[in-house]
């Protein structure tokens, strides 16, 4: 439990140097997406929202298929942390996983997941190992998803270029980061957060990999029954589509609950899909960010307000 959180000589004031410039990155990138969402907005028609028996029947539908998708999330991150030897039982797990989802959904730059890591009471670069090789999971199922989209509806989708463009920054940075020499004590001090990232090259790595493709198409329904809720007829293509480009814009760095960039790439994917999308956004925010928000305080405060980290 001793992990102080050492940085290398020569890190720590490029860190403090760093974290304003990074924090008003984190606040630009997400006000000029939501000045534009709202720009947007101001022009739209009134979104008609009817809660009659039908369309409240589809908003339960989605909310329980979004804690299964929660349990799933829950579930990965426990074998993730056996295989790491920081088992702390299914239980604590999940309720962690609640936390970490309200602390993403009211803090900036995913801050959720660093109270995962406190929280834990484990080593805490081993510990951060494991919230990594989570994330990395979920970008290359939600890669998987995406590209199965495109195989099967054509690149003629807006934001394809963008995305395959991403990717293929995120690689170049990738390999220059495992191969040039001046970042070696960078890369001394990430070793114990890399574990967990390394276990995933193997049969371990691929049961994690489908449960991760498994937990984002359950997540997909939630986008396929949130558009039943308004009236709009996805598609499975359509929803899946909406869903992983959603969820990619996240790598973006965002205020809490993503503010701005989350918005800005529902509207683009149902813009691609010629679908009216205010009120869509409206509810597939409540369904998504509402719950869990208020299931993940009340376990934290009930459980963890008054811990000693």
């Amino acid at each position: 439990m001793g992990d102080r959180w050492y940085v290398p000589a020569g890190l720590a004031s490029v860190d403090v140097a760093r974290r304003p410039r990074l924090g008003l990155l984190q606040a630009g990138v997400s006000l000029a997406a939501l000045a534009g969402i709202v720009w947007w907005g101001t022009r739209q028609q009134k979104p008609d929202i009817s809660l009659d028996a039908h369309a409240l029947r589809d908003l339960s539908a989605a909310l329980g298929l979004y804690a299964v998708a929660t349990l799933l999330r829950a579930e990965r991150w426990h074998q993730i942390l056996l295989r790491a030897g920081l088992d702390r039982g299914r239980a604590e797990t999940l309720r962690l996983t609640l936390v970490g989802y309200m602390g993403n959904n009211t803090l900036p730059a995913r801050a959720g997941d660093l109270m995962r890591v406190v929280l834990l009471r484990a080593p805490r670069r081993l510990a951060l190992g494991s919230v990594v090789a989570e994330r990395l999971l979920d970008i290359g199922a939600l890669v998987l998803i995406f590209g199965l989209v495109v195989v099967v509806r054509g690149a003629e989708l807006g934001p394809v270029p963008y995305v395959a463009g991403a990717v293929v920054l995120v690689a170049v940075a990738a390999a220059l980061f495992a191969k040039l020499r001046v970042l070696e004590r960078v890369r001394e001090w990430a070793r114990p957060i890399a574990g967990s990232t390394r276990g995933l090259v193997s049969v371990h790595g691929a049961v994690l990999l489908l449960i991760s493709v498994a937990l984002w198409l359950v997540e997909a329904s939630v986008y396929l029954v949130v558009g039943d809720v308004v009236g709009i007829q996805l598609g499975a293509t359509g929803a899946l589509y909406v869903m992983a480009l959603t969820n990619l814009s996240a790598v973006v760095p965002a205020a809490p609950g993503y503010v701005g960039t989350f918005d800005a790439a529902v509207l683009l994917a149902l813009r691609s899909l010629h679908q009216p999308a205010l009120g869509y956004l409206l509810v597939l925010r409540f369904v998504l960010f509402v719950p869990v928000t208020v299931a993940g305080f009340a376990v934290f405060v009930g459980r963890y307000a008054r811990r000693r980290v």
